[in-house]
């Protein structure tokens, strides 16, 4: 694997939270090359700026599906906060206009309460493993003192 490659695909797992492997295609190779690893790895711009110009024009052409993908991860990445999210939806609906605005809004809240849903079960989780005599320690028995 080439190093363009190599930083493409790391760009990648950043924007997106995930591991992302190497795949076939020219698409996907363009993709990875050029885009993650020469546009969103230029200087400049954080990939918090990156993201808020990215949620703006999805937002505005109403390309809510790849939304999906953004908002989650913008707050997986700890880029954007629930509050700074809805703030954003308010402030683009005055320039997206109305319908495609009250359809951020709606999305916002609903990834929101997906996202707080999901840390809140991946803490009980935590915090059931980390409990004395849970068999996460490997041997079912509470750890030495």
């Amino acid at each position: 694997m080439d190093e363009r490659r190599a930083r493409g695909l790391e760009m990648m797992r950043q924007v997106y939270g995930w591991e992302i492997g190497d795949a076939p295609g020219d698409f996907f190779g363009i993709t990875v090359d050029h885009l993650f690893g020469e546009i969103w790895t230029r200087p400049g711009l954080s990939l918090r700026d990156r993201r808020l110009l990215l949620i703006g024009m999805l937002a505005g052409q109403g390309l809510n599906d790849v939304l999906d993908i953004q908002i989650p991860a913008a707050m997986q990445n700890g880029e954007l906060s629930p509050d700074e999210l809805r703030e954003l939806a308010i402030f683009l609906t005055h320039y997206i206009g109305w319908p495609l605005g009250s359809r951020l809004s709606v999305q916002v809240d609903t990834l929101i309460a997906k996202e707080e849903k999901r840390v809140a079960k991946e803490r009980a989780r935590s915090e059931r493993s980390d409990a004395p005599g849970s068999p996460s320690n490997g041997r079912g028995e509470p750890p030495p003192e």
